[in-house]
């Protein structure tokens, strides 16, 4: 018999995951986020480690509840750029479509963990689908229809494929981009059909792939990625810089060189949104430039990460990667390189 998502802090408790001794204050978190361990996950956690980076991820925690003045319900401001349910439209030629609200496992740092799982937004109904498709196809700039929620790798193959059949019917939307922690978290589901339902539109494919530790590409998520990419799939990697999981450049370069290995491109990493009782995970900017700046030059420029802040309210994002250059006041530059040595660089030509 196949073991079974971890979904209450009971099935947490006799799995030997939770070891906060505050239970009234883990049952005040998970009444009010979703709890969701995947087999897979749950397998890659050591219970004795109070410090485990997988665990940090997943297991629910009484800091949850410590909510800032500062945090917000919609951090990065999808409901002020959603014309129409489900789409959101907040850089000219691209949208959000979030056909789903649920996910294989619930990342106890998610920026929707507001609208999100069983008690979030829900699936869209066939009217909300219909009107968010008549939106994507009544706006021609629109180039991009990037999948999230929610996960959509959560949806079966044929629904897959419908919404890729219904795509294809719209000229202007050239790529397809779907957003998804599941090649990592339940590598099964990355089946022939799956991988053939991407494909069902003939747009161009790419797949974010959402990882923050190294012990998450397992040889079972390896193999997963590789059938995507054998299948003609395109894959990107997203991460998200979070204290006690990856803020070490040992782990983030790891981490880097291992998508590259899986054939997946390192594209985002993320700053922390400012989601309710997550300020346990945040670093501060100048933290993340640094370690950020630890990858230059000591890895490959495949492994190279950008480094980028959602600007709360909906303003788009903004890469905080600390600048290697400066004006040396005298019409020149100083330049750092990435041993931290500084170097004059000539005056701008006229």
């Amino acid at each position: 018999m196949a073991a079974a998502t971890l979904t209450t802090l009971e099935a947490l408790e006799e799995s030997g995951f939770v070891k906060d001794d505050d239970r009234a204050a883990l049952e005040a978190v998970a009444a009010r986020y979703a709890v969701a361990v995947s087999p897979d996950m749950a397998a890659l956690i050591d219970p004795d480690d109070l410090d485990d980076p997988i665990a940090r991820q997943f297991i629910p925690q009484s800091a949850e509840l410590v909510i800032l003045p500062d945090e917000r319900a919609d951090p990065i401001g999808d409901h002020a750029h959603s014309p129409v349910e489900g789409i959101v439209h907040r850089y000219p030629d691209r949208v959000l479509l979030k056909a789903v609200h649920v996910c294989p496992v619930y990342c106890r740092f998610c920026f929707r963990r507001e609208m999100v799982g069983p008690k979030g937004d829900g699936t869209l109904s066939g009217a909300a689908l219909d009107a968010a498709f008549a939106y994507i196809a009544a706006h021609p700039e629109i180039w991009e229809v990037i999948l999230t929620g929610g996960d959509p790798f959560v949806l079966s193959p044929r629904r897959l494929a419908d919404l890729m059949r219904r795509l294809a019917a719209i000229d202007h939307v050239r790529i397809v981009r779907f957003h998804t922690r599941v090649p990592v978290v339940e590598p099964a589901r990355i089946d022939t059909a799956l991988v053939a339902a991407l494909k069902e539109s003939g747009k161009t494919v790419y797949v974010a792939l959402h990882a923050n530790h190294p012990r998450e590409l397992t040889p079972e998520a390896r193999a997963a990625i590789g059938r995507l990419a054998n299948g003609g799939v395109t894959l990107v990697s997203q991460s998200v810089l979070l204290k006690g999981v990856n803020d070490d450049p040992q782990v983030l370069a790891a981490l880097m060189r291992g998508f590259v290995e899986a054939r997946v491109t390192p594209y985002y990493l993320h700053h922390p949104d400012l989601a309710p009782g997550t300020s346990h995970f945040r670093l501060t900017i100048e933290e993340g430039q640094a370690l950020v700046a630890s990858l230059r030059g000591h890895l490959s420029g495949l492994c190279q990460p950008t480094y980028v802040l959602d600007l709360p309210g909906g303003h788009g994002k903004a890469v905080v990667a600390a600048s290697s250059v400066q004006d040396d006041g005298e019409g020149g530059y100083r330049i750092m390189d990435f041993r931290g040595q500084v170097h004059a660089y000539p005056p701008r030509g006229d």
